[in-house]
C-alpha cells in the first residue's frame, strides 16, 4: 500500500482552489468602474446656480420686508412718543429733542410704508411703478437720507433720557426708552435697505 505524504494531503489540488465571485455579487472590475468626475462637477454647477438663484430671490424679496419693519418699528415709536402725556414735566412735547424724534419717526413710518407698498406692488405685478435704475438709485439715496435723520433724532434724544432716567425711572421716561429702541430699529432696518439698494446699484453700475 501507497503511502501519501501527510502535506500533500492537506493541501487541495489546483484546480479546487477558492473560486472569483466577483462576477456573481455585482462588483465591476476596475478597469470598467467609471469615475464619476463628470457627476461632481455637475452638480458643482447645479449647486452654484440655485445656490445664486436664491441669492437673488433675497436680494428681490429684502426690500419689501425691510421696509415693513421700518414702517412697523417707526409707527411704534411715534405712537409711544405721541401718547407719552403724564402731566407736569413728563409732557413728551415739552421737549424739542422730543418734538424732534416725533416728526423724524413720522416721516420714516410714512416714506417706509410708501416703498412696502411699492415693492409689494411690484412683485405681485412684475411690474415697478418706478423705472428700474431710477428706482434703485431712489432706493439708495432715499434710505441713506432717511436714516441719517433717524440717527440724528436719536443722537438728540438719547442724552436727554439718559439724565432723566439718572434722577428718576417712571412711565414717562420708560416710554421715551423705549420709543428711542424702536427709532434705533428703525434705522437698523432702513440702514439694511441701503446696503442692499446699494449693492444693487453697484451690479447695475458695472454691467
Amino acid at each position: 500500500m501507497a503511502m501519501v505524504p501527510a502535506d500533500a494531503a492537506a493541501k487541495p489540488p489546483p484546480d479546487v482552489e477558492k473560486p472569483d465571485y466577483a462576477s456573481q455579487n455585482g462588483s465591476v472590475p476596475n478597469s470598467t468602474a467609471p469615475s464619476g468626475g463628470g457627476g461632481a462637477r455637475g452638480g458643482g454647477v447645479v449647486d452654484s446656480v440655485v445656490a445664486r438663484w436664491r441669492r437673488e430671490d433675497m436680494l428681490d424679496k429684502s426690500p419689501l420686508a425691510l421696509h415693513a419693519a421700518a414702517a412697523a418699528f417707526a409707527f411704534v415709536a411715534l405712537v409711544l412718543a405721541a401718547s407719552n402725556q403724564h402731566g407736569n414735566w413728563m409732557q413728551f412735547d415739552r421737549y424739542q429733542e422730543y418734538k424732534y424724534l416725533l416728526a423724524i419717526a413720522a416721516l420714516a413710518f410714512a416714506y417706509s410704508l410708501a416703498q412696502a407698498v411699492r415693492h409689494a406692488f411690484r412683485m405681485r405685478r412684475g411690474v415697478d411703478p418706478v423705472p428700474a435704475a431710477s428706482g434703485r438709485i431712489l432706493d439708495f439715496v432715499s434710505d441713506q437720507v432717511v436714516a441719517y435723520l433717524l440717527m440724528s433724532a436719536l443722537s438728540a434724544a438719547t442724552p436727554i433720557t439718559n439724565r432723566m432716567r439718572s434722577a428718576v425711572i417712571n412711565s414717562f421716561t420708560n416710554t421715551t426708552a423705549a420709543a428711542i429702541s424702536m427709532t434705533f430699529l428703525a434705522f437698523v432696518a432702513l440702514a439694511l435697505s441701503a446696503m442692499v439698494s446699494g449693492y444693487k446699484l453697484s451690479k447695475q453700475t458695472y454691467m
